[in-house]
């Protein structure tokens, strides 16, 4: 089997189809390890972890805590995560685990067949499995071009802290940036078309959102976006749509990304360059026939996670070993070859200051029978986890069946709520049942007690 992309999902897929007997090649035309690794979650998180941690000790009393963060020290734990760019501890562990690695670009040149830089072509007996991710998405500004923004890859690669940033897009990566660079010290200016951030979630998390970066110095400009930029003397201009001007050191475009697969040889099956490789559960591209060619993660559009593509790997990895012992794959819902959790219940967490975090549905969907309950999270656990706390949680039942289908938490450290309601919903837990799930008391889990009380139980 060939697998192209060496990032965390084609690792993943990589390994399963080396324990299942294949004889796998792993083709990364960058860093073994991926993006995740080194220019995304990993790196973000460690930006953002030392601003969140200050901010959680200065809500209680009697701790001795400074006043600010030293963004010195916080670049260097960042480096000591990404091995400032290293990869050979990923090479050895591929190695270590039976995947042979091949470093260059590899394009897709015919059935099973994929040339590495133009150069040494491979074939797999069985297999190709696309794991290339995405890239960043682009907006058209007139002088964007003239400028050198910064993408997400700048941002958590920086070496220095610029004094005044610019921040175009209200989705994760601009929320989480503008709180880890305003916690580092810059003047940051976050730029957002709607009336809050994290439109896709329910209202009142874009609101606790943008309340809790007004806090950290965050200024926002809603209802708004660029329409030019230009360079200048000593830093960037921009005109923001609707009248005004700003003038920063640095502007990170974070407006959204699309499925890597530019230069990777589709078009001679068919698809189309730059679009998602649509797959069915079992992660085979529906398009293509001969169950030769598979996609997981970023690249297929399905669930654009780190998490849910390194799952949607393990189900489509082994689904190859098995198709290449000659056994059924299975392609039943829930089933060990089927990624079906992609359509139901897909974590993610937003680590700003409050935290969200949400799974499943964010609300009820027209025409079925859903009912949704939202409540303060205001239990002693969270009283005592910090003075003045406040949060939200949401959840959203299927009345007909009594299980969850969605919930949604913002608040601080709320992340390792999410878990148990994916539980759930993976589960299909009768909310009857969940109802003998005692959380402990005095803990911030009391909430799931007080959202089962407020549905009725």
């Amino acid at each position: 089997m060939i697998v192209i992309g060496g990032g965390p999902v084609g690792e993943v897929a990589a390994e399963r189809a080396a324990r299942g007997g294949l004889q796998v090649a792993l083709v990364e035309h960058e860093r073994f390890g991926g993006e995740c690794s080194y220019w995304a979650c990993i790196p973000s998180k460690a930006l953002l972890r030392p601003g969140l941690l200050l901010a959680a000790a200065k809500r209680v009393p009697g701790v001795p805590v400074g006043d600010a963060v030293d963004p010195a020290k916080v670049f260097a734990r960042r480096d000591w995560f990404t091995g400032k760019g290293d990869d050979t501890g990923q090479v050895k562990w591929a190695e270590g685990v039976g995947i042979v690695p091949i470093r260059g670009h590899g394009r897709i040149t015919g059935e099973r067949e994929v040339t590495v830089d133009g150069g040494d072509v491979l074939t797999a007996r069985h297999a190709v499995i696309v794991a290339t991710g995405s890239v960043p998405r682009t907006p058209r500004i007139p002088g964007l071009d003239t400028i050198s923004p910064w993408g997400s890859r700048e941002a958590t690669s920086a070496e220095e802290v610029p004094r005044r940033l610019g921040v175009l897009g209200g989705g994760v990566v601009g929320v989480e940036m503008a709180q880890a660079y305003a916690t580092l010290g810059a003047e940051v200016h976050l730029i957002i078309s709607g009336e809050r951030p994290l439109p896709r979630l329910p209202d009142f998390v874009g609101d606790a959102v943008i309340a809790g970066l007004r806090e950290a110095g965050v200024t926002v400009h809603t209802g708004s976006g660029l329409e030019s930029v230009s360079a200048l003397d000593g830093g960037k201009e921009l005109s923001l749509k609707g009248g005004g001007r700003l003038v920063v050191d640095e502007l990170l475009v974070a407006t959204g990304r699309r499925p890597a697969t530019d230069g990777l040889g589709v078009e001679a099956l068919g698809l189309e360059a730059g679009a998602a490789l649509t797959t069915d559960d079992n992660g085979r591209v529906s398009a293509v026939d001969g169950d030769w060619l598979f996609a997981v993660g970023d690249v297929t559009g399905r669930a654009p996670l780190t998490h849910q593509g390194k799952y949607a790997a393990r189900a489509a990895g082994d689904a190859v070993a098995a198709q290449a012992a000659g056994k059924p794959v299975d392609s039943a819902a829930w089933s060990a070859h089927s990624a079906t959790a992609d359509h139901h219940a897909i974590p993610q967490v937003v680590f700003t200051d409050p935290e969200v975090a949400s799974v499943g549905l964010a609300g009820a969907e027209e025409g079925k029978p859903h009912r949704v309950v939202d409540i303060d999270i205001a239990v002693a656990g969270s009283s005592l986890h910090a003075d003045g706390y406040a949060g939200k949680a949401r959840i959203v039942v299927d009345t007909e069946r009594g299980v969850l289908v969605g919930a949604t938490f913002v608040g601080q450290d709320v992340a390792e709520l999410l878990h148990a309601a994916t539980i759930a919903i993976v589960g299909e837990v009768p909310l009857s049942r969940l109802w003998h799930a005692v959380p402990s008391f005095p803990t911030i889990s009391e909430v799931w007690l007080r959202l089962l009380e407020a549905y009725g139980l």
